[in-house]
């Protein structure tokens, strides 16, 4: 199962609408246990890990065991079911992490195979698979992605220079931590304050990894993004969604959409956009892990509005002064870090800086 999960997580951020799964076809002889097929969900969401595994399995798999960290599916969709592909190849043993949360599967899939005589075994490796398809549960359980919320502070609780000016926290080995965030995210999402202040582009600039970047997502209430900004000047290389208010003027929409932004629009109070509906709108679209890569501003606004499902807290050994901007706008840091349904998970460091990880209290 360990296997199957790590092969899995290759699939992070590319499988979306569906889950990254593995799978590990397995047969037990007198020498022990040998892997004759691996698989994983591929890009885009097809083929499934299973088939996958069977596939390369060939001949090898009748009798053998399947691994998988996700429940079979058994329905119809652009793909004949995965419990029909594993009855038809013979496979004895079926080893499943979880039963998958999607109401069109919530168990039938383990029905189908038991009741081809298919022995099945549920719950091995469980804690893991629930970990890596977060985003899966979230965006069937409750309709909406699962929202990871990165923060770079200084060592003296410091996001950025005095009048919201942009500032190098972290060091080269943190930030390349945080491009492998967004290589294994399905969109990254920040706010119009620092699409204007950073002029960012979000992208995975890993070598080799371009391909890996997430759909980038803008909130911006007024439709004030220039169609020169960088996040403007790639859509059409790299997808940018951006989400204004219902009264944003149509003539920047415009512009904007000449450009290649797609634009959709939710309700607004105070300025800022109704996060629940815009994450609603992105699980509608797909998206089960959302990176949100913002401001003081929108990051308090996502801890207060109980929408944060794990937390990338990023410390650097430098200061930055009493005149810079706190990383969580009205708030203190102790609303992340001693927040009640948020436990701290791991601390690790990298470089000369440590990154906390902090996830929802289950």
């Amino acid at each position: 199962m360990d296997v199957a999960l790590s092969l899995g997580s290759r699939g992070l951020g590319q499988t979306w609408p569906n889950p990254a799964v593995g799978a590990v076809v397995v047969r037990h002889g007198a020498d022990g246990p040998v892997i004759v097929g691996r698989g994983w969900t591929q890009a885009g969401g097809r083929p499934h890990a299973e088939t996958e595994a069977l596939r390369r399995a060939g001949p090898a798999g009748r009798g053998a065991t399947l691994y998988v960290t996700l429940e079979p599916c058994s329905h119809h969709g652009r793909t004949a079911p995965c419990a029909d592909a594993i009855i038809g190849a013979g496979i004895r043993r079926v080893v499943s992490a979880l039963q998958d949360p999607n109401p069109q599967v919530a168990g039938a899939g383990h029905a189908r195979l038991r009741s081809a005589g298919i022995i099945v075994q549920t719950g091995i490796g469980a804690e893991a698979a629930q970990h890596e398809h977060a985003g899966h549960i979230r965006r069937m359980r409750d309709q909406r992605p699962h929202v990871m919320l990165k923060l770079a502070i200084s060592a003296d609780g410091k996001a950025g220079l005095a009048g919201r000016r942009p500032a190098a926290i972290t060091g080269e080995e943190a930030r390349a931590r945080v491009h492998m965030l967004r290589a294994t995210s399905d969109a990254v999402l920040t706010g119009i304050g620092t699409a204007l202040a950073d002029d960012p582009l979000l992208t995975c600039r890993l070598p080799g990894m371009a391909a890996r970047s997430p759909v980038r997502v803008v909130l911006d209430t007024h439709l004030r993004l220039s169609v020169a900004s960088k996040l403007a000047t790639s859509a059409r290389e790299l997808p940018v969604w951006l989400v204004a208010g219902l009264q944003a003027p149509a003539r920047n929409e415009a512009a904007l959409r000449v450009c290649g932004v797609d634009i959709s629009r939710a309700p607004a109070a105070g300025g800022l956009l109704d996060l629940g509906r815009v994450l609603g709108l992105l699980a509608e679209r797909g998206i089960t892990r959302l990176m949100v890569e913002a401001g003081p501003t929108l990051a308090a606004a996502f801890l207060q509005a109980d929408l944060v499902d794990e937390a990338f807290l990023f410390r650097s050994a430098k200061e930055i002064g009493p005149d810079g901007i706190a990383a969580l706008e009205g708030l203190p840091l102790s609303a992340l870090t001693c927040a009640p349904q948020l436990a701290l998970r791991d601390t690790q460091a990298i470089g000369a800086d440590i990154v906390q990880i902090f996830a929802r209290i289950a």
